[in-house]
């Protein structure tokens, strides 16, 4: 909502100044929105000028004289120079600016006319204003006097002042004594300059004679240094003087000393005043003999702490002075004969500063107006008034009076409005204002856009604008949703610049507001627009790391924010306070996406405080983590070996930074340059809070050493090796240890030692004492000295104990006295077997062994342990022996018993039993037979799922490859399955006949699926299930006679007869090589053709192949196979060899000649036996009767056959097939063929140790 104003108003407005919307220090300007609406004069206001001293420096080009204003209409200018007029357009040489009161004075020479103060006046019809006075500068080249100087004569311990009075010129200025040579004149208590340029010499010495004192001016800021015409010095001598009065020295320095005098300042006090913040110099240079010394006192109070005293003590400083400083201070100079002083006396003054500057003031007609202009300063500035650059009393107004610093106008008119000046000035300075004074009467106008919207987060403040002008001023009220009460409330505050501010919003305070501004000439409003957004909140942040180095960190940072900023949202990052720039490539080391920082191989520098900065337009939230990188310690530094001895040093060193991880512990390692030269070794470990350790060393080594430390990260790189140190030879400090006293021939005794390592040498010449004696028997000990680390000694008796020490020794001497150990001479192998061994049968597959100990006696060495034999004689369900491989347990250690698995049931076993030691094994027992009991049967090796009909499937099976007994039939179980989570009930079926192999279940539901558990049985039971599922079909499947197949070298046939009264259908049949895995199917069969060709076979190879009702491989199919083709050549080969009567005749000889040799080789053994149980040996070999393996300890072997696995058919023609527990391969390679009536079962005769067995009889399958 906007009120417009009348068009068309005028207005005269000559000052802008403050009202109860706006407020300016200097000048109000008139909004650009106001004048758009209104032509509204203004009043000139300077806007730039020059500063107040503008120096005209050689090396400059030109020297502007800036004077710039504004105003409506736009001001002319004029300038006045030393007060009188002075137009810059009347001189040809200046460049002036058409655009300002702005004018340029070259620098071509002939500056010196321009120099003078200026002041620059801006005007149009309704005033003046004027600059403050702009003092323009030109400097001339300073320049010292050509003169000729006297040289100055003094004598001897006088005081003579060298004179410099530099040539004045443009500060600061800087004063250096030299010589001609440009050497420094040295100043000290006795020679120095004073803050004048002079040089002060309190008492000559001869040393000051010389002819080239230069004194050099230097002005840095006009690039300039003079040099003052070169003065010389003659000391006269007072020797002469000393010689007629005294004969001695002291005689001369008597005549010399004196008490001070103040050679500066000359008077006996000063008065000096300086302006507050300068700084204060108070100097004394004081003249006699010693040289005087100075100090400085404060009459009445401590100096403060900001004095120092400079220039040997003859200068006091106080920089910045302020009324503190005020007061009396004094200088005494001193030595033994007396003392001089001197008072300044101290005061601080003050240019004029503002207490009350003029302001701009817009006044409305008749009323009154008040200027006031209130300065401070010391002396007290003078006030001077002016309006429009006039004195007041030579512009005078009836209706203006001056109340000393207060200008009174009553009852203002428009034509009133004019720039009034005051000018406050003392010596020490001048300030100048301008104050523009505007009288007007104006309706109220908003500057601020009407329906301006606002947006603000809840919980926090807003403040909506209502910009206006006016005049008088206007009253400003603000109401809600076009109500007419004010907007009030603990929340709310109306600024005098008319913006409304809600502290804390809510969401209530959503909605329209209205401004209203009011005043004598009029009414104005606006509407605004606030909208209260959600709170941006970082519901996510990060958390603090503790990472390794050269991992990746990871930050993450999740906001919560109002939707209607989707799209704006920002997520920033930080680190110690400075923004991450992202330029999204791993390089850069950072990424983010998502809000997530990831922190790429993280170094030492990415350790630091991480800031995240989620950001909308109107708020933000952040939340900040601490990233701590974890490495391993630095090496330490300054490692230092001290405190040397001959077999000890010192390590000192300093820790490197443990990077976050407090050390643990410091690692020493040492490198010698002899034996192992540069392989570093650890020495010695000490705790991480040392920083030395005490080194033992060996003799005869050179040593360096280095130092590692270790956190809970790791080891840190070592140090800088130290420098080397050798050690001196020494006799040896330990003897061998890990002595091993062991037997391998039953006559010797070989002792072996662990020889001492290159370092423990000591020194050269290292070898070995070994003495040895019969333990129990009085006898000396024997000894031997040897070089390597070995000793056997010859024709012991077999296994008696001995006592061995072995002590070392080098060049220097013989090592500590040996430590006695004890061991046995050789062992032999036990002579005896264990008696009384019995055995337990505790199941089928278990037994108990028990035994008698052999006598130790007979052990003829350590004991090692028993070893049990046994070996499968036969199954119980075949008469005939099958001797299987004999089998092993070994039982460590001296035990009467033992445990023996893994049997098989129902079978005759045999069984002995041996001890062994370390030599090998001792003679077997007797042997035991012992008889197995019936178990239950293996799992039987197949189960199929065949010639599915609507309500019925026919079951195959093979019997178990092992009954374990007395095999009595089969339970057969089966559910429904289909394809829910539930299953049908269990239904069993009892089959009594162990020589069925196949089963129809009828009753079935047709289109179902169901589960098969199969288990063969004995008399103490049924074995483990074999599980097979099949699915009945919807309709009747034809009935298929007689399948068979014959094969050839490289093809097959399939052959059978379609059942009467069967209907013509189609069939498939898949074939797979079993060793590649891949099956193949063939085109649609019709079942009226009677066979099938299947050609491209490879020779000598194993298939299997299947009859199926569609055209892709499952595990249901109406005819299978196992089928091997004929390798090619095979037949000529068998009948061309085997039927010819030499090759028979040859391999009679070739078996007679053998059976000789055997014979012969029997003989021979006999002849040789060296045990009674010789021929038990013979009749059970033993392949570990030389030897024992430890790997074999407790170990059983079981070597009955297991089946093989085969393969699973799959889906489609040439698909890969999976692994399959029931293969037909996995039982038998051999050529064979199903029977008449479709089953399998002679494919697994040949594995069967009870013989074969057939099944004859013709029984239908349907198809």
């Amino acid at each position: 909502m906007r009120l417009p104003l009348d068009a068309g108003v005028a207005v005269l407005l000559g000052v802008v100044s403050s009202i109860s919307i706006f407020h300016f220090a200097c000048a109000l300007d008139i909004p650009l929105e106001v004048l758009d609406h209104v032509n509204i004069e203004q009043l000139p206001t300077i806007t730039a000028q020059s500063p107040s001293s503008l120096i005209a420096f050689p090396f400059d080009e030109s020297f502007s004289m800036k004077c710039e204003a504004k105003g409506n209409p736009e001001p002319k200018y004029r300038w006045t120079k030393n007060g009188h007029e002075f137009d810059p357009y009347q001189d040809a040489r200046l460049i002036k600016d058409g655009n300002s009161g702005t004018f340029v004075i070259p620098n071509k020479g002939n500056l010196i006319q321009y120099q003078g103060k200026y002041r620059c006046y801006a005007f149009n019809e309704l005033g003046t204003a004027i600059s403050e006075e702009i003092e323009f500068i030109v400097p001339l080249v300073p320049k010292f006097p050509k003169e000729k100087i006297d040289p100055i004569v003094v004598e001897e311990g006088q005081s003579f002042i060298l004179e410099c009075n530099p040539p004045k010129g443009i500060p600061p200025l800087q004063i250096y004594w030299m010589t001609l040579g440009l050497q420094h004149i040295e100043q000290d208590e006795r020679v120095s300059m004073g803050l004048n340029g002079n040089l002060y010499f309190s008492n000559a010495q001869l040393k000051d004679s010389r002819t080239d004192y230069c004194c050099y001016a230097a002005f840095p800021r006009i690039r300039t240094i003079v040099q003052k015409t070169a003065m010389s010095v003659i000391v006269r001598s007072t020797k002469s003087i000393s010689d007629s009065e005294s004969d001695s020295d002291d005689g001369a320095n008597k005549i010399l000393e004196r008490k001070p005098s103040l050679l500066m300042p000359p008077r006996g006090q000063t008065e000096i005043s300086l302006v507050h913040g300068d700084k204060l110099e108070l100097e004394c240079i004081a003249e006699g003999f010693p040289t005087p010394s100075i100090e400085w006192i404060k009459i009445g109070e401590r100096l403060t702490d900001r004095a120092s005293v400079d220039n040997h003590g003859k200068l006091l400083t106080i920089p910045g002075v302020h009324g503190d400083d005020e007061g009396k201070y004094m200088c005494k100079a001193k030595n033994p004969h007396g003392e001089a002083v001197h008072y300044f006396h101290v005061t601080v003054e003050a240019p004029p500063r503002w207490l009350s500057e003029p302001e701009d003031q817009l006044a409305t007609i008749g009323s009154d107006v008040y200027i006031k202009c209130m300065v401070s300063g010391l002396p007290q500035p003078t006030i001077t008034w002016t309006v429009n650059g006039q004195l007041l009393k030579d512009a005078p107004a009836s209706n203006r009076k001056v109340l000393e610093d207060t200008i009174f106008l009553h009852n203002v008119k428009a034509n009133d409005s004019a720039v009034y000046q005051c000018e406050a000035s003392n010596r020490h300075g001048t300030l100048l204002a301008n104050a523009n004074i505007m009288v007007m009467n104006l309706p109220p106008m908003i500057l601020t856009e009407d329906y301006q919207e606002y947006a603000a987060v809840q919980g926090k403040s807003v403040v909506m604008h209502c910009k206006v002008f006016s005049s008088p001023p206007s009253t400003i009220s603000w109401t809600k949703d076009d109500t007419t009460n004010s907007v009030e409330g603990p929340r709310v505050t109306v600024h005098e610049n008319g913006s409304l501010e809600i502290h804390s919003v809510e969401k209530e305070d959503m909605g329209q507001y209205s401004c209203f501004a009011t005043n004598t000439e009029g009414k104005f409003a606006i509407t605004a627009i606030l909208d209260i957004k959600d709170p941006t909140r970082i519901v996510e942040p990060p958390q603090d790391l503790r990472i390794l180095r050269g991992t990746t960190a990871q930050f993450s940072c999740q906001a919560e924010y109002d939707r209607s900023f989707r799209g704006d949202l920002e997520i920033l990052w930080q680190k110690d306070d400075a923004e991450i720039v992202f330029n999204h490539t791993e390089n850069a080391g950072y990424l983010v996406e998502d809000g997530i920082l990831q922190i790429i191989n993280v170094s030492h520098k990415d350790q630091g405080k991480y800031v995240c900065i989620a950001r909308t337009p109107l708020d933000e939230d952040t939340a900040s983590a601490q990233l701590i990188v974890l490495d391993v310690p630095d090496a330490p530094e300054d490692v230092t070996l001290f405190e040397h001895k001959n077999r000890s040093v010192k390590l000192k060193w300093i820790p490197g930074d443990d990077h976050n991880s407090p050390t643990n512990e410091f690692i020493i390692e040492y490198e010698e340059n002899q034996w192992e030269p540069g392989r570093w070794k650890e020495l010695l470990r000490v705790p991480g809070n040392h920083a030395w350790a005490l080194l033992k060393l060996h003799g005869h080594v050179n040593y360096q050493f280095h130092v590692s430390a270790v956190n809970a990260i790791g080891k840190g790189a070592p140090s800088e090796p130290t420098e080397r140190y050798r050690t001196p030879p020494t006799a040896p400090d330990k003897n061998p240890e890990n002595i091993k006293i062991e037997g391998h021939l039953p006559h010797e005794m070989d002792i072996i030692w662990e020889p001492l390592l290159p370092i423990e040498h000591n020194g050269p010449g290292l070898e070995y004492k070994v003495s040895y004696r019969r333990l129990g028997v009085d006898e000396d000990w024997k000894e031997q000295v040897v070089k390597r680390h070995s000793f056997i000694v010859k024709n012991t008796p077999t296994f008696v104990p001995y006592e061995i020490k072995i002590q070392s020794h080098n060049h220097q001497g013989w090592g500590p006295k040996p430590k006695v150990v004890t061991g046995y001479s050789g062992e032999d192998f036990p002579a005896a077997a264990p008696d009384d061994v019995a055995v337990e049968v505790l199941n089928s597959s278990l037994i108990k062994v028990s035994w008698t100990r052999v006598h130790k006696d007979k052990l003829h060495g350590h004991l090692g342990g028993y070893r049990v034999n046994w070996w499968r004689l036969r199954s119980l369900l075949n008469s005939e022996n099958v001797h299987g491989e004999k089998q092993s347990l070994t039982f460590p250690g001296d035990r009467n018993h033992g445990m023996v698995p893994g049997l098989k049931p129902f079978s005759e076993y045999s069984l002995t039993v041996m001890a062994f030691n370390g030599r090998g094994n001792g003679p077997g027992s007797h042997p035991v037979t012992f008889r197995t009991p019936e178990g239950v049967p293996e799992k039987n090796p197949i189960l199929r799922a065949t010639n599915a009909q609507k309500d019925s499937i026919t079951l195959v099976w093979a019997p178990p490859l092992e009954a374990n007994g007395i095999h009595t039939g089969y339970l057969l179980q089966y559910q429904l399955i289909n394809d829910t989570a539930d299953v049908g009930e269990m239904h069993t079926v009892n089959i009594t006949s162990p020589n069925t192999s196949r089963w129809v279940l009828e009753s079935l539901e047709p289109l179902s699926r169901y589960k098969f558990y199969l288990r063969s049985c004995t008399r103490v039971g049924c074995g483990p299930p074999v599980s097979e599922e099949g699915s009945t079909v919807l309709e009747a499947l034809p009935i298929l006679y007689n399948i068979s197949s014959s094969v050839s070298d490289n093809f097959a046939k399939i052959s059978w007869i379609l059942g009467n009264e069967q209907k013509e259908t189609e069939f498939y049949v898949a074939y797979m090589n079993n060793r590649k895995g891949n099956w193949k199917i063939s085109e649609a069969v019709n079942t009226s053709k009677s066979f099938h060709i299947i050609e491209g076979l490879e020779p000598g190879t194993v298939y299997t192949v299947r009859l199926m009702t569609k055209n892709w491989v499952d595990n249901s199919s109406i005819f299978e196979d196992v089928i091997r083709t004929r390798g090619t050549g095979l037949a000529s080969i068998h009948g061309g060899i085997s039927t010819q009567g030499w090759f028979i005749g040859l391999m009679c000889a070739v078996a007679l000649l053998t059976l000789i040799a055997l014979i012969a080789c029997f003989i021979n053994r006999n002849k040789g036996g060296k045990y009674s149980v010789k021929e038990k040996e013979d009749l059970h070999p033993d392949l570990e009767s030389q030897g024992i393996n430890d790997d074999t300890f407790c170990e059983y072997s079981d070597n009955d056959e297991k089946p093989l696995k085969g393969s699973l058919e799959s889906l489609g023609g040439d698909i890969k097939a999976a692994d399959s527990g029931d293969s037909l391969v996995d039982y038998g390679e051999e050529d064979g063929q199903f029977n008449e009536d479709g089953s399998f079962i002679g494919e697994y005769a040949g594995r069967k140790e009870r013989g074969s067995m057939e099944v004859k009889g013709t029984t239908q399958i349907t198809a």
